[in-house]
């Protein structure tokens, strides 16, 4: 079996749960934003579609040069949408990532150069200029980013300077976690501001003499009990996995092309420990030994046995034992997650 040899440093930092992790403030939100553009400079990868070559025949029309659909012949071009988000409170001259997709028959986008595209919200406003050259997806060259592609043109208008008091939505209905909420937020300040209207929905009032930034930075910061859903954090960039501690996966058994995971629990003994498997005794990963026992986490021909019930944190353990690519790792707990074995929010950050 083959496997990647390539390997990746993964920092793993375990944090406490804050209110910030499980709610978000309403009214403070990002936007999306959408444009359709052409792509040129492609290196014959680009598509004959037809809305392709109307878009190029309009804009060469545009710069008082005439010529009929049927003869531009070119692959050098390509029809693509390109998505955004813009962040709340962003201001005129910000710089924000887009993402670029084709929509016709292209095959490849990587190093085109994105011509400029307006990019609009769902009121038809233009809040953004995208244009720059593309760095495809490596394992789907007909996507692709430009990062700080695209300026801010208008801003969305909202202040919080005149508020008098927030409103919270918790990402999960729960009335049990919404009233613990309510409890600590009027322990923190030894007063009742906060005051759960239903089981997702805590309205909050400021104190007097406090602005409402610092009063948000307070609130967000509460620290929350350990009974809170966990969340995982995966920043591609930086190749980094940050997560609550002991995040714990449900047996599930994942087989890809490159390797199989197996997560069960067993009754293994010391005797039945296999040299044909594992080198018994050995320590596997960070401070991991094999002779822990009784719940294992198999991948292919490496077992890592834990005392307790396997987490995330043995999971990557033993995929970096494999010396499996950060992708791949990114790819598996997205799998786990999708399918039930653990019980997390899951947050992406490119």
């Amino acid at each position: 079996m083959k496997f990647f040899m390539l390997i990746f440093f993964i920092f793993f930092t375990s944090y406490a749960q804050t209110i910030k992790d499980v709610s978000n403030i309403v009214g403070i939100r990002n936007n999306q934003l959408i444009g359709y553009g052409l792509v040129v400079g492609l290196a014959g990868t680009g598509d004959k579609s037809q809305f392709t070559m109307q878009s190029l025949q309009n804009l060469l029309r545009n710069s008082y040069i005439k010529i009929p659909t049927s003869s531009i012949k070119s692959k050098n071009i390509a029809a693509v949408m390109v998505t955004a988000e813009l962040p709340a409170f962003a201001r005129q001259g910000d710089k924000i990532k887009v993402k670029i997709s084709a929509i016709g028959d292209s095959k490849s986008i990587d190093h085109g150069e994105l011509l400029l595209t307006q990019l609009k919200a769902v009121d038809g406003e233009v809040y953004a200029l995208a244009q720059g050259t593309i760095v495809a997806d490596s394992k789907n060259t007909t996507t692709g980013f430009i990062y700080e592609g695209a300026t801010i043109e208008n801003e969305v208008e909202y202040s919080l300077k005149n508020e008098d008091s927030i409103k919270l939505s918790l990402f999960k209905n729960d009335a049990k976690q919404a009233y613990l909420i309510e409890k600590k937020i009027n322990e923190k300040f030894n007063m009742n501001l906060a005051m759960a209207t239903d089981t997702r929905t805590i309205e909050i009032k400021k104190p007097n003499q406090t602005s409402i930034v610092k009063f948000i930075s307070d609130i967000q910061d509460i620290e929350l009990d350990s009974n809170f859903k966990k969340k995982i954090i995966i920043d591609i960039n930086r190749e980094t996995i940050i997560m609550g501690a002991n995040i714990q996966i449900d047996p599930i058994t994942v087989a890809r092309e490159n390797f199989t995971i197996r997560i069960k629990k067993t009754n293994l003994q010391n005797m039945q420990w296999d040299d044909k498997s594992i080198n018994k005794g050995k320590d596997i990963g960070d401070d991991v030994k094999l002779d822990n026992k009784p719940v294992a986490v198999n991948i292919d021909n490496t077992l890592i046995n834990t005392k307790q019930t396997p987490t995330i944190s043995d999971l990557v353990r033993a995929m970096k034992v494999m010396k499996l690519p950060i992708t791949d790792i990114i790819d598996t707990i997205k799998m786990i997650k999708e399918m039930g074995a653990i019980d997390v929010e899951l947050e992406i950050r490119g």
